[in-house]
């Protein structure tokens, strides 16, 4: 199965404050790692601004939802995302891990219920 990464992150001081050649150079800097990240399957599904009309909306301002053939490539896209220097200017919310579908999930749900019963 699949792996995601759901990311939620909202701008720091630091990123505000860089001037707009400094953010563009930053830029560049991502853009330079997607074609490593690529070659090892990761995919860029979703990026955008969270939509705070919608019920439950998260406080986070942006999103980004990544999809990667396995826990090798996730465990490379969380470790490129922070060597790149991503936290340093972003307060970051992950949330990872292998996909499974519905009837797999309410399996999930289920032990989760199990096992605090025990």
């Amino acid at each position: 199965m699949a792996h995601y990464l759901a990311e939620l992150y909202t701008p720091k001081p630091a990123w505000l404050d860089l001037s707009e050649t400094e953010r563009q150079e930053f830029f560049t800097g991502i853009g330079s790692a997607v074609p490593a990240l690529s070659a090892l399957g990761v995919e860029a599904l979703a990026l955008g601004k969270v939509d705070q009309t919608k019920r439950h909306a998260t406080p986070q301002t942006f999103f980004a939802i990544w999809r990667c053939p396995d826990d090798a490539a996730l465990d490379a896209l969380v470790s490129g995302i922070a060597q790149s220097g991503w936290h340093d200017y972003f307060d970051t919310i992950n949330a990872g891990g292998e996909a499974t579908d519905l009837a797999g999930h309410f399996t999930q749900l289920s032990e989760a219920a199990r096992n605090r019963e025990h």
